[in-house]
């Protein structure tokens, strides 16, 4: 006689065994949202040679085996459900574990001191992951938010090189990397990367965060430029 036997649950759909795992109260649980930010993004890592994790979409583990770095966001235009986000600045402090996949990340925000209590809820709903959306991945792959503050988060473009200064918590300068054509860095184009398909390569200047029990130093070390255009999934 034939015997129904369940499903073997490593064959089943990734989607359907995530699903079937215990729920995590601690999980943060993304909402579609009407938002949308246009901009630029860079950031230093603790990574010797260009981020591996461009190139293998966070599978290949860090130089280092370990991912330490500070990200900057401009906001040159943005929205969240309604309130204008334009011109407002962010810093990131990030602490990976491993691979950039895995997940487990620590991250503490810094949001431009001059947004309105609304705008300022808004971003931490949008770099948390809840607000959906392109960064709606943030649910999973960042485990604790170690702090969220206003600060003065003062960010400059001048030609290739990008500053950022948040108070003595970070301070952080980088360069792109001049390519054969001096009007064009180094770049990598038509990615899959989560922040965007272009990302030019940089390295850190001079590069120092000082916060949360952190004591980093990047100078010399792998830097990326971004253009981000991301928006949640009910723009």
């Amino acid at each position: 006689m034939a015997l129904n036997r369940r499903a073997d649950p490593d064959r089943l759909p990734v989607s359907q065994r995530i699903d079937s795992r215990m729920p995590n109260p601690k999980r943060r649980v993304a909402s579609p949202t009407n938002w949308a930010i246009k901009g630029e993004l860079f950031l230093n890592c603790s990574c010797e040679v260009f981020c591996p994790c461009v190139v293998s979409l966070g599978a290949h583990p860090p130089t280092e085996g370990h991912c330490h770095a500070w990200m900057a966001i401009i906001i040159d235009e943005g929205h969240y459900e309604g309130e204008d986000l334009s011109g407002l600045n962010i810093g990131l402090l990030v602490d990976i574990p491993g691979r950039m996949g895995e997940g487990n990340w620590k991250v503490a925000a810094y949001v431009d001191e001059r947004a309105s209590g609304k705008a300022y809820h808004g971003i931490l709903q949008i770099f948390s992951g809840q607000a959906g959306g392109t960064t709606g991945l943030f649910t999973m792959l960042v485990s604790e938010i170690i702090g969220a503050e206003k600060a003065p988060v003062m960010i400059e473009r001048d030609g290739r090189k990008r500053r950022i200064t948040i108070g003595r918590q970070i301070q952080g300068e980088i360069e792109m990397i001049e390519g054969r054509d001096r009007d064009h860095p180094v770049m990598i184009s038509n990615s899959k990367y989560w922040m965007g398909p272009d990302i030019i390569a940089a390295k850190g200047l001079k590069s120092r965060v000082r916060d949360y029990g952190r004591v980093w130093d990047f100078g010399g070390k792998s830097a990326e430029v971004c253009p981000i255009d991301w928006k949640g999934a009910g723009a």
